[in-house]
């Protein structure tokens, strides 16, 4: 009895232009990794010196964890409060325009948004500075009602220059690239779902809750953390309005505010030199590691939720 085999297969061919696109997509990934590795030498380098001197040797003179240590909780405090902002404020404009407003006039919202994520933050920092005083009435009204909340407690500063203050210049800072990540992810949300839910008897509030979020989940949490890492590394406007201090503190209308990495090194850094310069090359450093676990942070929640998004 004869057997025969199959015949093999025909090797599928690769083009040259194929063959120069994936060499590219695997040089461009391993040059961001490099990229990556060479900052994070050069700031361990640079602030190698104040990690091995004296702590009285360093900017403060009581080490650095009692320098670093106020401004990494200054940075995260006003990212979260320009966070919990922007966060609802971004969904609910994303879908207005994507899903409530006339073709015309989201075409027009669409384009405010664009050129507000374009707005230099020098702009947003002297906007801020300038209605700063004027806030005030509004931070007493807030400290007379929610007082007893710690957040809100302490003596009021006159200045309106608060930790308060920041964060919501903050939030309009990342409220517009969230609002754009967000509106390009529930445009793409397939029609047959949003026309099935329709069909079924749902209101529209109910086809947004039942299949455009659930959809756009893991775009959201992508457009919050570009938003947040934008405010993590904000300098001028922190600069421009803030005036901190080298002390822990939670409320957020008081004048002890601490202050944030970003922008000490703005102010700091030009007439720094020597061990007080590498002691800012360590608060940068720390920066770039709490942006590098944000990040990570983020992508675990990703893919933790990738089976609910529209990525699959």
């Amino acid at each position: 009895m004869s057997t025969t085999t199959a015949p093999a297969r025909p090797q599928a061919v690769r083009r040259p232009g194929d063959r120069i696109f994936g060499g590219a997509a695997v040089g461009s990934g391993v040059l961001i990794l490099i990229t990556l590795a060479a900052v994070a030498a050069f700031l361990l380098y640079q602030a190698w010196p104040a990690i091995v001197a004296d702590p009285t040797e360093v900017r403060g003179e009581q080490g650095l964890l009692w320098y670093v240590g106020p401004l990494i909780f200054g940075t995260l405090l006003s990212s979260i409060i320009a966070l919990v902002i922007a966060f609802p404020l971004s969904i609910g404009i994303a879908l207005f325009i994507s899903h409530y407003a006339p073709r015309r006039l989201a075409q027009g919202l669409g384009y405010v948004i664009d050129l507000l994520a374009a707005v230099p933050s020098i702009i947003f920092g002297l906007w801020g500075l300038s209605i700063a005083t004027e806030a005030v009435p509004s931070f007493n009204v807030i400290s007379e009602y929610l007082g007893w909340i710690p957040l809100f407690g302490g003596q009021v500063t006159v200045t309106g220059r608060t930790m308060l203050m920041i964060g919501i210049v903050l939030a309009i800072m990342i409220l517009p690239i969230m609002t754009a990540v967000n509106r390009e992810v529930f445009l793409q949300t397939p029609r047959l779902h949003e026309e099935a839910s329709l069909a079924l008897g749902a209101t529209r509030w109910e086809m947004i809750r039942q299949t455009v979020i659930p959809f756009g989940r893991s775009g959201v949490i992508s457009g919050a953390m570009l938003g947040l890492g934008r405010a993590l590394g904000e300098t001028m406007a922190v600069a421009i309005i803030l005036s901190p201090s080298a002390r822990y503190s939670w409320e957020l209308l008081t004048s002890a505010s601490a202050g944030t990495i970003a922008g000490d090194i703005a102010l700091n850094f030009p007439e720094s030199f020597g061990v007080e310069r590498n002691t800012l090359f360590v608060s940068g450093l720390a920066l770039f590691v709490v942006t590098l676990l944000v990040n990570m942070f983020a992508r675990w929640i990703i893919s933790r939720r990738a089976e609910f998004s529209g990525a699959n």
